[in-house]
């Protein structure tokens, strides 16, 4: 075995028997290499990456690849989800050097930790000549590797180098957003541009908002499309839930089918906001199947959230194939459905002779869109082909525990076990919040980054970790009216300003002013496959502001508003959780309490996804702003921050008089 052995990360793990002598990213690794006066081979990955796992394969388990990388480099491996600053450097560098980016995530450094060449992929052959390349342009072409370096590390240092504007960027913004998503729809398909297709979680969020306040048909079909879309390719697991990472056709059909915990949690978003929006019973079914597979599949004894699924699975001759797990063919489904049921089985998940992947079928509805709701006999095969399905080898899990990703599953969850009234979800949600308060905390009460049930957690809380963590606690707050959710999320709060903030032109930094110092102090600005630091920060801080009053939670949330005026203006679709945030500044929250133990009261309202109302409530009510009211008021604030049409609110007051008649 090799250093990789001792490590938390069962990515890094998976790499302990590779011939390659990895190191893990230590100072170490550095040193080792100023001694041998070698460049560094840096490599990125995580444990659900399909095109990681055949990089493995033909290279890192490779006697002969090894042998070379291990006499030209000192080779180090890294969990990108374990170490996003890590990842984030480089990762800005490669694409600054091809124009594109990905894992694996291969790169070249000089000792000194600077990058000079670098891409993703490579097949065994062309890594064998782009090895031997790069040793010959480090032995005999230094000055050409020293001048990329410089060009380099300024570009991958231009985050920090941004100027606030004195003025917050207007509501202008979020409309200009509105029609640009209206632009590159595809109207065929729905979701936005072509293939690969990512979910675009955010963006339908934006949308619904905008859906909220001007009630458009336009914008309604985007989201609808969309939604029934996703939920009725191969992209969703129609007999276990749950969502895979992206589909690489424009149709949702085919995914990479590895599961990571973060797109089951900002799904979960759009659907259960739409299904209450929208009043859709199929996208209701979709957040119940999601979060039953969280509950089922991805979470630990201790009630935590793991990190991911795998790609991955190995057949019934132990060879591993992407995919293999979730797959039929007709002549399976017809060992394992009664003969009377199997032409239903058949024509209702599209399940053929052909096939639709590698000769075999993904379940799925494509040509029955939106139709997700089941009958009992569909139900009946659903459940037969799950339990079949369940007998095979499953696709690798990891077991990490990532403090970011579950503190967006608890929000998640949270507000669904609210708006759906589901006392299980809300256990849920509270246990793992039990989970990230405690055990994700170092003894002087610094969160962490990953935790790993074999291995002492390391990594201080990132930017990320610590945004998120506000939104959760609070969002538990809202669920139960517990005042120590509001203190953990100032806890959080005042840990993400102390030891993240820019002083000098705002912002979070991405690691913590204490935290290991890389060539470059970044900051998390763009909402890509997650949401921002910095972002989630702005939405999270005033949701807080509201609830507490502390001024200081708002002024920095306006302050990330202004360091991005200018760039969010420019390109508005990169920043979709930011808009949502935005939207909720300039548009403000409708307050609404209501006194008495009325538990009833305060669900109707939450189920009503008002998005001008965060809900807080108690019986009795164990909350700091109201401790001398024993009665079980209930406060309602759920900033979601679109401003309801007048219509919705004359009818939610109307509502709500005459269920308090003769209270």
């Amino acid at each position: 075995m090799n250093r990789l052995a001792h490590e938390s990360s069962p990515y890094l793990r998976q790499h302990r028997d590779n011939p390659v002598d990895w190191w893990p990213w230590c100072d170490e690794a550095f040193t080792e290499a100023k001694r041998r006066n070698v460049p560094v081979l840096l490599s990125v990955g995580y444990s659900a990456c399909h095109w990681c796992h055949v990089m493995a394969h033909e290279s890192f388990e490779d006697a002969e690849v090894a042998a070379v990388m291990n006499r030209l480099f000192v080779n180090v491996k890294v969990d990108r989800e374990e170490r996003p600053d890590v990842d984030s450097v480089y990762m800005d560098a490669v694409q600054a050097m091809t124009g594109r980016g990905g894992w694996p995530m291969t790169v070249f450094l000089t000792p000194q930790a600077h990058p000079f060449f670098g891409g993703t992929y490579y097949p065994k052959p062309t890594f064998l000549q782009l090895m031997d390349a790069v040793d010959d342009a480090w032995r005999n072409r230094r000055t050409d590797i020293d001048n990329n370096v410089d060009a380099l590390v300024e570009n991958i240092g231009r985050t920090s180098q941004i100027e606030a504007n004195p003025n917050l960027p207007t509501i202008d913004v979020f409309a200009a957003a509105v029609t640009q998503y209206d632009s590159t729809f595809d109207e065929a398909w729905g979701g936005f541009g072509a293939a690969p297709k990512f979910p675009s979680t955010m963006a339908l969020e934006v949308l619904l908002r905008s859906y909220l306040n001007d009630e458009s048909s336009r914008t309604r079909h985007i989201i609808t499309t969309s939604l029934d879309a996703m939920a009725s390719g191969g992209l969703y697991d129609h007999l276990g839930g749950g969502f895979a990472r992206y589909s690489v056709d424009e149709r949702w059909l085919v995914p990479h089918f590895e599961k990571m915990l973060y797109d089951q949690a900002l799904l979960l978003r759009p659907y259960l906001h739409a299904s209450l929006a929208l009043r859709e019973p199929r996208w209701r079914q979709v957040v119940h199947e999601t979060v039953e597979y969280v509950l089922r599949d991805m979470t630990s004894p201790e009630g935590a959230f793991y990190s991911a699924e795998d790609a991955d699975s190995l057949d019934e001759a132990g060879h591993s194939h992407e995919g293999h797990f979730y797959v039929f063919t007709p002549d399976q489904v017809r060992r394992i459905v009664p003969e009377h049921l199997v032409p239903l089985a058949l024509d209702w998940y599209e399940i053929t002779d052909a096939g639709n992947f590698e000769g075999a079928s993904i379940p799925c509805r494509l040509h029955h869109r939106g139709e997700l709701l089941r009958s009992d006999d569909v139900q009946t095969i659903r459940d037969l082909l799950f339990a079949a399905r369940n007998t095979r080898h499953r696709p690798g899990l990891d077991d990490k525990v990532i403090t970011e990703w579950n503190a967006l599953m608890i929000a998640s969850l949270a507000e669904a076990a609210g708006a759906y009234g589901n006392d299980a979800w809300a256990l849920a949600a509270q246990r793992a919040g039990d989970f990230v308060a405690t055990t994700m905390r170092r003894a002087d009460g610094r969160w962490l980054r990953t935790w790993h049930r074999d291995a002492t957690p390391k990594h201080l809380a990132m930017a990320a970790d610590l945004a998120n963590l506000v939104d959760a606690f609070v969002r538990l707050y809202e669920l139960s009216g517990v005042a120590r959710w509001v203190s953990l999320a100032c806890e959080a709060a005042d840990q993400l300003i102390t030891h993240h903030w820019d002083a000098a032109a705002g912002g979070l930094f991405t690691t913590p002013d204490d935290g290991e110092r890389l060539i470059v102090r970044q900051k998390d600005l763009i909402d890509n496959a997650t949401p921002s630091a910095n972002s989630v920060a702005a939405f999270a801080l005033q949701r807080l502001a509201a609830l507490t009053g502390n001024e200081t939670y708002r002024e920095r949330s306006d302050d990330i508003f202004k360091l991005l005026a200018r760039i969010i203006e420019r390109a508005p679709t990169a920043f979709p959780h930011l808009l949502s945030a935005l939207h909720l500044r300039h548009v403000g929250a409708t307050e609404v309490a209501i006194t008495g133990k009325r538990g009833d009261l305060v669900q109707f309202v939450q189920s009503q996804w008002l998005p001008t109302v965060v809900l807080a409530w108690g019986e009795p009510l164990e909350s700091p702003l109201f401790a001398d009211r024993r009665d079980g008021l209930a406060y309602v604030c759920r900033q979601y921050a679109c401003q309801a049409p007048a219509s919705t609110r004359d009818e939610l007051v109307a509502s709500l008089r005459s269920a308090l008649s003769g209270a």
